[in-house]
């Protein structure tokens, strides 16, 4: 579990993060209900929760093998204490018995700062991180407005040892989409690893779906 000093730090993060991805009004069920509504840190995680939920049922192997990571988590791993990111990464890859079992982490990738409150990010990117080769993991950036996010997305795949590629992906043609294109991004890939070893990569025909993802949000 998070120590206390941890968890406090996780929701001054929660509230003070993504200024262009806001928390949206209780009353959206939805957490995307309008067409220009920006997806929050709790709607990308809602919905990784529910693709976990639905690969376990489809194929356990792989989910027992596939972790969805909390953007908060992510954030933490980029930028947090070593110590810290230390545990947060153990927590993801070990079962109960310390064994490291996971060989794919999907991680949002935000362009928040970790200490200036002015910037609390702009644009939401996708790392893929296959792990399948421990000596070796290889992380995949997925941006939907190419090199936007470069930096941050370089800065994790370092913090967790992985060697990044730039991979392709279809670019949004709006200011609001990107975090659509992050969690229907991950859904392609899963969808992808669960019939096949070797996988193509590529997301440059993506097709997002933000009304299928609102209907998934609803429940």
């Amino acid at each position: 579990m998070f120590n206390l000093s941890i968890i406090l730090r996780l929701r001054m993060l929660r509230s003070a993060r993504w200024l262009r991805v806001p928390l949206l009004p209780t009353t959206a069920a939805d957490g995307c209900s309008t067409p220009s509504q920006w997806l929050g840190d709790e709607h990308i995680q809602r919905d990784y929760e529910l693709l976990a939920q639905e690969l376990r049922g489809s194929n356990p192997d792989l989910a027992t093998r596939t972790r969805f990571v909390d953007p908060l988590i992510a954030f933490q791993l980029s930028h947090g204490a070593d110590s810290d990111a230390l545990r947060a990464f153990h927590r993801l890859v070990d079962d109960r018995n310390g064994n490291d079992i996971a060989d794919f982490l999907f991680l949002p990738v935000s362009d928040a700062s970790p200490t200036d409150r002015g910037r609390r990010g702009d644009h939401c990117s996708l790392l893929l991180i296959d792990r399948r080769d421990r000596e070796r993991p290889v992380a995949y950036h997925y941006d939907s407005a190419r090199g936007f996010n470069d930096r941050p997305a370089h800065r994790l795949a370092e913090r967790l040892g992985a060697n990044l590629q730039a991979a392709s992906m279809r670019q949004q043609n709006n200011g609001y989409d990107c975090g659509v294109f992050v969690v229907d991004g991950t859904r392609a890939l899963v969808g992808r690893l669960a019939v096949r070893r070797q996988v193509d990569l590529n997301l440059h025909n993506l097709v997002v779906d933000r009304r299928a993802l609102q209907n998934r949000l609803r429940g």
